[in-house]
Order: structure tokens, then sequence, then C-alpha cells
């Protein structure tokens, strides 16, 4: 209870002391419990209420008397008289009590207390509420002993009334990595989930590019056609992609309108030309594939190879044999440096060969194909500067007992058969009017179509065609061979190829015999006499018909639609240039 200590000879002061304690208006009293103590020397305490002295007791030095209330009581005064010092009122009530971090011993055999003290970890006046502070163990230890109270690598903690010792933080370390851990091999399990969810899903989508792109029906052609077509083989994908550093920008050897060719090397070291087209018509897969089973059966050794295709992307991808040394449109007009043209000999040879490649076309494979786009661009040259008729794209073949393809008109404006555009009836004879425009560029070293000549010159044929009338022959032959050339051979071929340019198809001969035409040329080795029977017609009119319609046929390049085998290889050369 809140109450003064009462005490005599504690202090200069010689008079009684008293202390009053009054608890009439609370629900308070101070119970028998209590004790009376008196402490010192020659010292008497009482207590006294208003009415009567209740208790009273008297200590000698050296002891401590005691004695017990007779009764609650709820008010008192509390006399000490003494020399010496006297604790008295320090009352344990049956009410909570005021006192904390202390402890009160009890006498032997009653329930009274005798004396208090502080809990361990405290110190101070137990008999002052507050009066035991915590002490900091911590802190005192390293002041009066110069070190921790802690083993090394353990921390102390001060807490009230005691301490305690840290172990290092070694259990959230632990229990972070195997956190971490574990998080780290959900993240690489999801990962490779997505990563083989991924790689099932490419593999589905290639089965469906397979599927759609009629691969399906091109196996059952392999199995079931004999020859040549055994050699030809469907890559994967992934085969064309690791031939060509995955279709690297480095490995871009041309691009046209209908797509973009790679070069790439196979597994077994054969360099490829890989053909990759932009667009695809799903209406003619099952046209595409007995296309490619045509090409595949095609063996001369004047006409770029395929070697097989690719049907597990968007659009089929085609493989053909690689040739190193350019197109012919490109040494004919373009200034390299190289002397490749500069002999008759040489563009001879080219023509011959040509020649050769459209007759074994025409007359000798199993089924006659027109080519459909002969043109400089689509004849390459080897390293020995042997041509090769390339790029099918627009070829059909026909059954023998069909002369022409009906078909929207399809081919590259100056090389385009007049009778063809008119009609919309392609024949074989209107791919040996392309051949007669490529013979007149061998001729004259000039561009199948050109701008800078006078607006009825305009196609080369129309040039060609008058200058024969006129005679002028010799004006227009290239000057790169004209001094070296044999005059007499030069002047036989443009026979021939104004003989191959007649409006009319049926007065133009077979690639068969232009062929033989010009491999008996080869042969007479300066002294030509072959009989080219040119038939005369009326020139002006040919004329006239060949220039019609040049300025819309500029982009003659449409879809083909007919009755026949169609294609999806692209109308652009194996290796496409802008060729004007």
């Amino acid at each position: 209870m809140r109450n003064p200590i009462t005490s005599k000879g504690c202090s200069s002061n010689d008079e009684e002391d008293v202390s009053l304690l009054d608890l009439t208006n609370s629900p308070f009293y101070v119970s028998y419990k209590n004790t009376l103590i008196a402490v010192g020397c020659n010292m008497r305490a009482s207590l006294e209420t208003a009415e009567t002295s209740m208790v009273g007791c008297t200590s000698t030095c050296g002891t401590t008397t005691q004695q017990l209330l007779p009764t609650p009581i709820r008010n008192y005064l509390a006399y000490a008289k003494s020399l010496g010092c006297v604790i008295t009122d320090k009352f344990n009530s049956t009410q909570p009590s005021y006192r904390r971090n202390c402890t009160c011993s009890y006498l032997a055999d009653t329930d009274y207390y005798a004396s208090c003290a502080c809990n361990k970890g405290y110190r101070g006046n137990p008999y002052v509420p507050g009066g035991c502070k915590d002490i900091d163990e911590c802190q005192e230890n390293k002041i009066t002993k110069g070190h921790e109270l802690c083993s090394p690598g353990s921390t102390c903690a001060n807490h009230q009334g005691y301490y305690t010792c840290v172990p290092p933080k070694t259990r959230p370390i632990a229990i972070g990595i195997v956190i971490g851990f574990v998080i780290l091999i959900s993240i690489g399990g999801l990962y490779c989930l997505y990563k083989l969810f991924k790689r099932q899903r490419r593999i589905n989508r290639k089965k469906k590019f397979f599927k759609r792109n009629g691969g399906l029906l091109l196996q059952q052609q392999l199995i079931s056609t004999e020859g040549n077509v055994e050699q030809t083989k469907i890559f994967s994908s992934k085969e064309l992609e690791k031939a060509t550093e995955n279709f690297s920008i480095n490995r871009v050897l041309g691009q046209g309108g209908q797509g973009t060719v790679y070069k790439g090397m196979l597994v077994d070291g054969r360099i490829v030309a890989v053909k990759k087209s932009k667009v695809v018509d799903e209406d003619k897969l099952e046209e595409f594939i007995n296309e490619v089973v045509i090409l595949s059966q095609i063996n001369h050794r004047n006409i770029v190879k395929l070697f097989g295709c690719c049907l597990e992307t968007q659009v089929p991808v085609l493989v053909y044999e690689f040739i190193p040394n350019g197109n012919l449109f490109e040494h004919l007009h373009d200034e390299l440096d190289d002397d490749t043209m500069t002999t008759w000999e040489v563009r001879l040879r080219i023509a011959t060969d040509v020649a050769g490649a459209l007759s074994y076309l025409h007359s000798a494979a199993s089924f006659p194909i027109y080519h459909r786009d002969i043109k400089s661009t689509n004849i390459m040259l080897d390293e020995k500067c042997r041509a090769k008729v390339s790029d099918f794209g627009t070829s059909r073949s026909v059954t023998v007992d069909h002369t022409h393809l009906t078909t929207v008109v399809s081919g590259t404006v100056g090389y385009v058969d007049p009778e063809y555009f008119q009609s919309s009836q392609f024949t074989d004879k209107s791919d040996v009017y392309s051949f007669g425009v490529v013979l007149v560029e061998l001729i004259t070293g000039a561009k199948a179509i050109s701008y800078i000549r006078s607006e009825e010159n305009r196609t080369l044929a129309t040039y060609f065609i008058l200058a024969m009338k006129e005679d002028r022959l010799e004006e227009i032959i290239d000057a790169r061979i004209k001094e070296q050339c044999k005059l007499e051979q030069v002047r036989v071929a443009a026979k021939l190829a104004r003989k191959c340019l007649n409006l009319k198809g049926k007065k133009r001969p077979s690639m068969r015999e232009v062929s033989m035409e010009l491999e008996k040329l080869r042969s007479l080795h300066g002294h030509p006499q072959p009989q080219v029977h040119v038939i005369e017609s009326d020139e002006e009119d040919e004329i006239m018909e060949v220039n019609i319609g040049i300025e819309s046929r500029n982009n003659v390049n449409v879809a083909v639609t007919d009755n026949v085998a169609s294609s999806f290889l692209d109308v652009e050369p194996l290796f496409p240039r802008q060729t004007w």
C-alpha cells in the first residue's frame, strides 16, 4: 500500500515521527495477516486509532521484534520512538499489491512476511514501488569483466530479469537456401515442361504442315514411281535449318517477288540452293506434288537438278543443285569484271546447251514438259560456263495426245510469245519463241526490254526483226564479240533466231530442230553452210504484232488456272535479280 515509512533517529530530526493511514472511504483495509515490525536499537513502535491504542512492540539493539495486528483496521496512526531506525507500515494487503520484481520471505511457521528482496536479474529497493530495476547483464559484464557473457559467435540479448545468448543466424540462412533451392527446382521444372510443350507443339505443327503440303501423297508417289525419282529426298526442316544456318541473311543468294534463295551445305557435303517461297496456294497442293515428282525425273546435264523438298514448313521449300557462276543475264548485261562473254564460241555453246535441254524436255522426257519461262536469268552457268536451265516454277507437263495448254497468261514481258498472249494457248513453240529472244540476246548483248531504245523498238524481238529486214545485222552484233567472231556463224545463228521469232507458231522450228542446227553450226568450225530455211512472211505485220500490248504486259506473272498440273515454284529465277 502506498503509505510513508515511519522512522525515528534516521535523520537529524529528534522529534517523534508519525504517519497516518486513513482508508475509511475506500474499499480497502489492512488485514490481520499484516505484522508490525520494529527494527533498530531501543525502538518502540505502535499503532493507534482515533479511539484507542491497538498494538505496539519494542526492540533492542541487534534484534527485530514484531507484533500481529489484532483485527483488520481501516485507519491508524503509526508512531516510532527510538534512537535507532524503525521500518513500519509495509503491509501485505489482501487486495492486489503494488510490488513487482521482488520477493518477500515468510516467517517460520507463520503466514506473515519477514523481509523482501529484489528478484534475480533486478537490483534496487524492494520496499519502494518500482524500486527493483532490471540489470543489463550483457553491458554490465562487458564493463566490469571486459568480455562478453556469451561464447564467440553468439550474441548476448538482454531481457527483463534475464539474458539469453543467441546463436549465429545459421538456421534462417539454411531455411533461405532450402527455399531458394526449392524455388529453383520449381522454376527448372516449369521451364522443362514449357520446353517439352513447345517441342511437342513444334512437332505437331510440322506434322500439320507436312500433311497439308501433301507429304503423304508425295511419299506414295516416291514409292510407286520408278527411275530417278527414287533419288528425290524429303528433307526435314531441321536439316535445312542446319544447312542454311537457320536461313541466315548471310546465306541469301537472291530474292524475288515469290521467295528467297539461300546457299546451304548438306551433311554429306553437297552445296545446294534452298528456295523458300513466300506464299502457297492450298488449292493446288496435289499439282505441286505431281510437279515435284515430274521434275525429279529430269536427268539432263544442262538442267539444274532438283534434289528434293521440305514439306514441314508453312510453305514448301525446294532444294536444288547449286550453280556457282551466276546466271546468263548477269554476264551479258551486268558489268562483271570477267571475260566470260567476250568470245562468240562461248555464247554459241551456251545457246547449244539451252537448246539441247529444251529439246530434252519437249521430246525426250517421260511426258512433254513446257518450261514457260525461258529467259536469260533462268539460265545458270557453272564453273566451266556450261549452261543449265533452271526454275521450273511455271513448267507444265502434258500428255502425248495434247498439243497445247490453255492458261491464264504467265511469263516475263519481252520473252512471252505474242501468239500465246493473244490466244492463251501455250505450245512447245511458245518455248521456242522465248529461246529465240535469248539467242538474240547472245548475238546483240542487248536486253529483252529496254526503255533506252525508241518506243517502236522497245522489245528486243522487234528491234532485231527490223534490223534483219533492213540487213543491218552487223550493226547490232555485240561489240565485245564483233571483231573476233566468225561472222558467217553469227549470220546463220541470227537467221535461226529470226525463224524462232516468227509470229505464227506453226512456222517456227521445233526445239529438236533448233538444237540440231546449233550443234551442226558448232561442228563446222568456221565453214558454216547449214540449210536454215527461213519462212518468209509479212514482216511489217509481225513487227506490229510483237509490239501489241507490251506496256500492258509489264506485270504479266499471274497465277495459272487450267486443268493441267500447276505449280507453287516461283516464276523468279533460281538466283533472282533485278533484270531491268
